[in-house]
């Protein structure tokens, strides 16, 4: 256990975000390395299975409202110096990823032929979706505790254990995407199915090697089999502040999923080079969420000390350190895009429309990095309905404008995307009025100061 109520903010916010980025950018090579074997198959394969891939956001829904609720809690206890309820906390967290685990398997499965129908350009680009989704379930099942694990972590400062089994788990999923994919060395390719049951092999061992280190090397909380018995109270409020974070990421998988639906006349290859694009600029976001996160548990164990004035401190750090690197990422995607999206397809289609995607939606990369950590000051202070009324706030300025755009005569994909960065810009004023207000209510009179003050 790490304590934040005393130190440097930015050194503990640096100490946080290093690892985890690490961690993050491990997690995200999962999608890298099979998109690279999968853009081998054609446009209808990376499209169904970027297409597909949205689902993700529906299972990142549940893991957030898991993962949110637990750092949350856990960094409160830890502020307090309160162990017990660490431990109760973590426990029951386990049970709720049980469950959820269950919910993603009946769910997916019963689910998956009609969401890949909807979604699809053509047949092919349905029947690849299918077919990597259901391979893939298993593994997005499995993502449940391996979130539980390690956001009890997470919320006692302690992030590495967590970045070394995400290590592990990319490196075999990297070893497993060429012989399964491909059919290296086996001369039997299953093509899109392995990328699914690659993915789902990984996280089953990560699962594994997480276990083992709570086992057997975790001191500060632990695995107490009499606190399993589901206790409701402990439920409640884990999912009062989950549940909207979750709805929050729902969210954004409608979002995704309405870009997808709007652009497939156009295509194969413009469905695949927004999803080509949307996943590089999803490894692009990662060191700034990584800060935005960072600064949840350190903030929420400075709440849970009653230290008001290290809360907003700490927002002040994150928000500056997180746009000077996403003001590094935006000039580079306006230097670099091509390159960026050709490592994954050779089709000049293909890259000319992940590349404009890439150079558009890069202006609003400082908007989101201030979204994010506005999302991890409120997660810190313990209410997240104000982060879920933003993103709806974004949902309603884009949904509609981009299906009345997408039925207009000649409509290009361009349209969508300068469409969304306008929507970040009103996300980002309406984010920070919000924490403006909660941190007068709960920090006390002193509104926070600097880019918070301004709005």
């Amino acid at each position: 256990m790490k304590d934040f109520t005393q130190g440097p903010l930015r050194t503990h916010i640096l100490g946080m975000a290093a690892p985890m980025a690490a961690g993050m950018i491990l997690q995200t090579l999962y999608y890298l390395v099979d998109l690279y074997f999968v853009g081998r198959l054609g446009d209808a394969a990376i499209a169904g299975v970027t297409a597909a891939g949205t689902a993700t956001f529906i299972v990142m829904a549940l893991t957030q409202m898991l993962g949110v609720g637990t750092v949350a809690l856990m960094s409160h206890a830890v502020g307090r110096k309160d162990q017990p309820d660490a431990n109760l906390v973590f426990n029951q967290s386990l049970v709720l990823a049980l469950l959820c685990a269950l919910l993603t398997l009946i769910g997916g499965y019963a689910l998956t032929g009609p969401y890949t129908a909807m979604l699809g350009a053509d047949a092919a680009t349905r029947a690849a979706g299918a077919t990597y989704l259901r391979w893939c379930i298993p593994g997005l099942a499995l993502q449940f505790a391996l979130v539980a694990m390690g956001s009890a972590l997470r919320g006692t400062g302690i992030v590495k254990p967590t970045m070394i089994v995400q290590a592990a788990t990319v490196l075999l999923n990297a070893a497993l995407a060429p012989v399964l994919i491909a059919g290296w060395g086996t001369g039997r390719p299953m093509g899109v199915a392995g990328a699914g049951l690659a993915t789902s092999i990984a996280v089953a061992a990560g699962v594994v090697l997480l276990w083992f280190y709570f086992a057997r090397l975790e001191k500060y909380v632990a695995f107490h089999r009499e606190q399993w018995r589901p206790r409701l109270a402990t439920w409640r409020r884990m999912l009062g502040i989950g549940l909207p974070a979750g709805g929050e990421f729902g969210l954004m998988f409608v979002y995704m999923a309405v870009i997808y639906w709007v652009i497939r006349d156009l295509g194969a290859a413009s469905q695949a080079g927004f999803g080509v694009g949307g996943r590089v600029m999803q490894a692009l976001f990662l060191p700034a969420m990584a800060i935005a996160f960072s600064a949840a548990p350190i903030a929420g164990q400075n709440f849970g000390a009653r230290q008001g004035a290290r809360v907003r401190e700490t927002f002040r750090s994150a928000v500056l350190m997180g746009s000077g690197v996403m003001i590094a990422l935006t000039f580079f995607c306006q230097w670099k895009a091509e390159v960026m999206v050709r490592g994954f397809s050779s089709d000049p289609a293909v890259i000319a429309v992940g590349a404009g995607f890439l150079r558009i939606i890069s202006w609003n990369f400082v908007g989101n990095g201030i979204v994010f950590t506005c999302s991890g000051i409120f997660q810190a202070l313990g209410n997240t309905w104000p982060s879920l009324l933003s993103t709806g706030s974004r949902l309603l300025t884009f949904v509609l404008p981009a299906v009345w755009l997408s039925r207009q005569p000649g409509f290009r994909i361009e349209q969508v995307w300068y469409l969304s960065v306008t929507t970040i810009a009103i996300q980002v004023v309406i984010s920070l009025v919000l924490l403006r207000s909660q941190m007068r209510a709960r920090l006390g009179v002193e509104a926070p100061a600097g880019v918070v003050a301004a709005v």
